[in-house]
């Protein structure tokens, strides 16, 4: 019986979706790019902005219910990605639509975490470049109000206290002697750490970058001949840290309830409130902030007032010699 005919079988190749949209879209953009060398500018630019949004999300979410919830969805994608590329067909369907059902339970069920993340972006530290928050001389002018306030909720109870605010020299070996707080600065904290026969109350305080840093933490104390012998540890301990230190510390005495400011190695003692006010923000905000005028702009005003002058000496010369004139 004769051959009839021979048929080439052709076996159609089958594409993944993965396949299609690396195609598509990854290879045709990496195409353009070739044509077009000036958009590889956008892209290092568009690679940066998602890498720094990545990094602030993990960072946020870091040791909060959604860091677990974040492994599981990463875990989830990369499931479904090998049971695409392996062609399980039922187990990529079945993935498929629990990803698309656990977006919408993802927004619901993390809707604190979601409300409260987009809540420290509106008021992170990035807004200030486009003026939307408060410069870090306002926020520290807040955090000293309330360091006054806790001074005199502790000297009204005598209460011994000792806090240390960190400026231009930085003392992370005292604050490694504490306990870490890293809290934001409030009057009910800081009377609470200094609450008696608490773990935290014998020690000194440490307010650094805005910040509760630490509390419980061992000061030097000062040894010089000339201190009042009357000087508690306290006031010692502060006079210790602002000698070796451009720190500011205020003591609350538990005999008297009297609040005492030490400054590079000096006590004054007994301040009223309005005086403590103004000792904090004169050293701590006045002088670390102010604003220093730039040598062009020095330059360029004494040129101007120059000027100014000039010009009024000539008119002076002028008026001189019209009177000289009309007399004659």
């Amino acid at each position: 019986m004769g051959n009839i005919g021979t048929v080439d079988s052709i076996t159609p190749t089958r594409t993944t979706g993965w396949e299609t949209f690396y195609k598509e879209n990854i290879l045709e953009y990496f195409n353009n790019l070739k044509n077009n060398p000036f958009e590889l500018i956008t892209l290092i630019i568009d690679l940066a902005i998602v890498i720094f949004l990545l990094y602030c999300f993990f960072k946020v979410v870091k040791g909060s219910r959604a860091w677990q919830l974040i492994k599981g969805i990463v875990f989830l994608f990369v499931t479904t990605w090998v049971s695409s590329l392996l062609n399980l067909r039922i187990l990529n369907a079945i993935l498929t639509a629990i990803m698309n059902i656990g977006l919408i339970a993802i927004i619901v069920i993390f809707q604190p975490e979601l409300r409260r993340a987009l809540e420290q972006l509106g008021t992170s530290k990035y807004t200030k470049f486009f003026g939307l928050d408060k410069d870090i001389a306002t926020k520290t002018k807040e955090d000293i109000y309330k360091i006054v306030i806790a001074a005199q909720e502790l000297a009204k109870a005598k209460k011994g206290a000792l806090i240390v605010i960190q400026r231009d020299i930085n003392i992370q070996d005292i604050i490694s002697t504490g306990v870490p707080i890293e809290a934001e600065v409030s009057p009910q904290l800081l009377v609470n750490i200094f609450e008696p026969k608490t773990p935290l109350h014998d020690g000194a305080v440490i307010i650094s970058n805005n910040k509760i840093s630490a509390a419980a933490c061992v000061l030097p104390l000062a040894d010089d001949v000339d201190i009042a012998k009357g000087l508690g540890t306290r006031h010692r301990a502060a006079i210790g840290i602002s000698k070796e230190s451009d720190a500011i510390t205020v003591v609350v005495s538990e005999e008297t309830g009297k609040i005492s400011v030490a400054k590079d190695g000096t006590l004054i003692m007994d301040v009223r409130e309005d005086v403590l006010k103004k000792i904090l923000i004169s050293n701590v905000v006045t002088k670390r902030f102010a604003i220093n005028h730039s040598p062009a702009k020095d330059k360029f005003t004494k040129i101007k007032n120059k000027l100014k002058n000039e010009k009024k000496d000539n008119e002076k010369i002028e008026k001189e010699v019209n009177k000289e004139s009309i007399e004659k």
